[in-house]
């Protein structure tokens, strides 16, 4: 549409210097960036903006490619391909009640050597326009998988924790002398709790007074879903958050999602590794 002289002088570039980059062919390194951003762009998409330069320089070599996390790195902040930003965000445990408190039995020894060892598990709120909606996971220190789970619009223990327990004890059966751990939260130290995990012949566990670190993994969990797709949406129904919280840990986190403590394999993959060993 514009002579090449006139383009030229208004980009402040020379006419020869034009010429010369027209000709020249690509390089093999600038043609491999290409394709490379391409891959890239694919999978922040497909994850829906979740995965950060680890995750993804980790999809990337599952696919074949030989790449560097901070080649990636440098690729994504040169083309402005952030993930999603963790916000802040109040734990909320109701501890001032007076039934007896469990001992620490983890001491903030967050592994186990196989499945159905160590359970921890917490509570979180979730804003909808029709009122908080509570979520209660059980969490398998081994795999990090999702094994229980329950959403209430109450916070009773018959609302939250039980039905997370038992989901979680018909799912994997476990075997007696498993430790739950949580915080001293009043769900989790009230008697029909108690009971309920004596007849399952768990051993139970409690964080100190306050501090959120005691139970650092599941804290970490509902921060993870917090920033991946909670801050992300406007729930106008609980039924629409329970939905999109049930694809979250059932389709995603525990299928697919790529966990940085199990070498960036998503806790199924880590469990199916583990057996095939």
């Amino acid at each position: 549409m514009f002579p090449v002289t006139k383009m030229c002088r208004t980009f402040k570039v020379s006419p020869s210097g034009y010429h010369r980059w027209k000709t020249a062919s690509i390089s093999a390194r600038a043609a491999e960036n290409i394709k490379l951003v391409e891959r890239i762009k694919y999978i922040h998409h497909e994850t829906d903006r979740i995965y950060g330069s680890p995750r993804i320089t980790a999809c990337l070599r599952d696919e074949g490619m030989k790449v560097s996390r901070p080649r990636v790195a440098r690729l994504m902040k040169k083309h402005d391909i952030q993930s999603k930003m963790r916000r802040k965000y109040k734990v909320t445990t109701d501890s001032q009640h007076k039934y007896p408190i469990s001992p620490d039995l983890l001491n903030r020894n967050f592994t186990a050597d196989k499945p159905g060892k160590v359970w921890t598990s917490d509570i979180t709120y979730v804003r909808t326009r029709e009122g908080w909606l509570y979520l209660t996971v059980v969490l398998d220190l081994f795999n990090r998988r999702i094994v229980g789970w329950s959403m209430s619009d109450r916070m009773t223990a018959s609302a939250t924790v039980l039905p997370a327990l038992e989901q979680a004890c018909v799912r994997c059966r476990p075997k007696p002398g498993l430790i739950f751990h949580s915080d001293r939260g009043v769900q989790f130290a009230c008697n029909d709790f108690r009971e309920q995990l004596s007849y399952c012949q768990m051993i139970q566990s409690m964080s100190g007074k306050g501090d959120c670190y005691d139970n650092a993994v599941t804290e970490s969990f509902f921060s993870t879903l917090k920033k991946e797709l909670v801050y992300d949406h406007t729930y106008r129904t609980r039924r629409e958050a329970r939905q999109s919280i049930f694809r979250y840990i059932e389709i995603f986190y525990n299928r697919i999602r790529k966990h940085s403590s199990l070498g960036y394999l998503s806790p199924d993959q880590f469990t199916l590794l583990k057996n095939a060993a």
